[in-house]
């Protein structure tokens, strides 16, 4: 993989901010997402400068991580990668902390500084790209939450903000909250994006949320393009999960998959993509860039080679028919 990428770049919702379609998920990066029990496992530091150095040369230029990922480890990972290599990608990071064992966690103001300025540091940089409210916190009106975002903005330290894991009632309270917080836009309140897991086998977006962000102007980001692996063709019905695999380490937000519908389903898949000379990981990537909605898709490679399903994916787009076709072997 040499040759750099052209990757489409989008507006994020009202903002100034443009992000490319694809951008680098940076979970693994010293340990499995924002589970403590894995806290230095996942990917090495060495590792991770590995698979930065590649998605870069590839042409992907904006990282996403969050304060919780490998409890921090992410977040150095690449505040060392930038400090080492002497660029500077886009970067969006998250705050919440709900896996926490302690009490730190939630999205109160006093918490969004402390964390902000935590995670600018250990990114080695003065701004970030994009913040998020990592889930919805209950327990903190949601009006506290964006008016201490929107401070950020007009300080400098973010340009852009918004949530994730937030479902489509959640996403509407948003705009309520933030229609009253002082400098928020009005058509959307501050809220510039939302960073949900969707794919072709996580599909609840689709019939409310996904809409409600083409009317409110807000950027629907995808995380999970892959679920868990299950989209690559790595789990194989009647056969033991893989060691190390998303389905022996953090099981929970897959298992619900494991059904025969689910293994039908991947078989059409793998005859499809055998047909367009595909993998099937790179057919799903395509899957999803061939839908308006989405804004970008966060792939998280495990290693460097992982990184070839998005040039498949970018070289080889879906038509409308195509698209049909492939979503109707997974509803």
């Amino acid at each position: 993989m040499t040759a750099t990428l052209e990757i489409e770049c989008r507006r994020l919702g009202r903002s100034g901010v443009e992000l490319p379609r694809i951008a680098l998920g940076c979970g693994n990066f010293g340990g499995v997402g924002s589970a403590p029990e894995f806290f230095g496992a996942g990917l090495s530091e060495q590792e991770a400068l590995e698979l930065m150095d590649a998605a870069w040369a590839l042409g992907i230029t904006h990282f996403d991580t969050a304060d919780a990922y490998g409890g921090g480890r992410s977040e150095a990972a690449i505040g060392h990668w930038i400090t080492s290599r002497g660029v500077r990608p886009q970067l969006t990071t998250k705050t919440y902390n709900a896996m926490s064992a302690g009490a730190d966690h939630g999205l109160a103001p006093a918490r969004v500084e402390r964390q902000l300025r935590s995670s600018l540091e250990r990114l080695g940089v003065d701004q970030v790209e994009l913040y998020l409210a990592h889930e919805f916190d209950p327990k903190v009106p949601l009006a506290e939450t964006l008016g201490a975002f929107e401070e950020h903005v007009a300080t400098g330290t973010i340009r852009a903000y918004g949530v994730s894991n937030f479902d489509a009632a959640q996403l509407e309270l948003a705009g309520v909250a933030g229609a009253g917080v002082a400098g928020a836009t009005a058509a959307g309140a501050g809220v510039e994006a939302i960073q949900n897991a969707h794919s072709l086998l996580e599909r609840g977006d689709e019939e409310r949320l996904l809409p409600l962000c083409a009317q409110r102007a807000v950027a629907y980001l995808a995380f999970g393009p892959l679920s868990g692996g299950w989209l690559t063709g790595k789990y194989r019905r009647g056969e033991p999960f893989p060691a190390a695999s998303r389905m022996t380490q953090r099981p929970e937000p897959y298992e619900r998959l494991v059904s025969e519908h689910t293994f039908d389903a991947l078989e059409r898949l793998e005859t499809l993509a055998w047909e367009r000379r595909i993998s099937m990981a790179g057919l799903s990537l395509a899957w999803l860039l061939s839908d308006e909605r989405v804004g970008q898709v966060v792939v998280g490679p495990g290693r460097p080679e992982h990184l070839e399903p998005v040039r498949e994916a970018l070289a080889a787009p879906l038509s409308v028919a195509e698209r049909d076709e492939l979503s109707t072997v997974f509803s």
